[in-house]
């Protein structure tokens, strides 16, 4: 449900692959015009049409600056039921925690994972604050930059790119394009048991100025499809 009994007022797209939730690292971007937008739509419909296509979305845009309360409530708005946002969490989160979290749950269930960026190395109590804080319900993927973090016990959370996770979801990122078709079959190879095995996988292609992140996105989903 969205938040305050609110509808999306659009019709709700099933997901053409139970649990593979894979799209592109953002959405608001002209330069995919007019090879993914048409080439007369507007910035304030690039969501929509964004989510007429694929099932999710990485943000990275919360991860700079906390958006204000409408952003979230449009982004719901305008999304189809079944629809997820990852989001990324403000490197000072401490600092403003309950706020960040009150904006997150405005998504209601668009709200899918929530990807925590380290930069700092290995911290046990950076680890115990981070939990400690958030809501239990909350699905967090660490984005462990630092390699002293290397062997270390993150759950409840989980590693980004971490495929053997033991985990009921996989949050994985593909950085480094181009990929061939033969790259991207063998991306769903590895996808494909684990949503046999009832796993959620949130998949996503960096942003490039063409297109090529939702193209990616759209051949994966159909390679998972066969």
């Amino acid at each position: 449900m969205l938040p305050s009994g609110k509808t999306s007022g659009m019709t709700a797209i099933p997901a053409r692959v139970t649990g593979a939730y894979v799209g592109a690292s953002g959405f608001s971007y002209p330069t995919w015009k007019p090879d993914f937008y048409p080439a007369d739509a507007r910035p304030e419909e690039f969501l929509r049409r964004y989510a007429e296509r694929l099932p999710s979305v990485e943000l990275n845009t919360t991860g700079y600056r906390l958006p204000a309360e409408g952003h979230f409530q449009r982004w719901a708005s305008e999304t189809p039921d079944g629809f997820k946002f990852a989001v990324k969490l403000p490197a000072r989160f401490s600092r403003q925690l309950g706020v960040i979290q009150e904006r997150f749950a405005l998504l209601g269930d668009r709200l899918g994972p929530i990807r925590v960026t380290v930069e700092q190395a290995a911290d046990p109590g950076f680890l115990a604050l981070l939990f400690g804080s958030l809501d239990p319900s909350f699905r967090i993927a660490l984005d462990l930059r630092h390699e002293s973090w290397q062997g270390i016990d993150v759950s409840p959370g989980i590693r980004v790119d971490d495929w053997e996770a033991d985990a009921p979801f996989r949050y994985v990122r593909f950085r480094e394009p181009p990929y061939s078709d033969d790259d991207l079959a063998g991306f769903a190879a590895r996808i494909r048991p684990l949503l046999d095995d009832g796993k959620d996988v949130f998949a996503y292609f960096r942003h490039e100025d063409a297109p090529t992140a939702p193209r990616y996105a759209e051949r994966l989903l159909k390679l998972l499809e066969t």
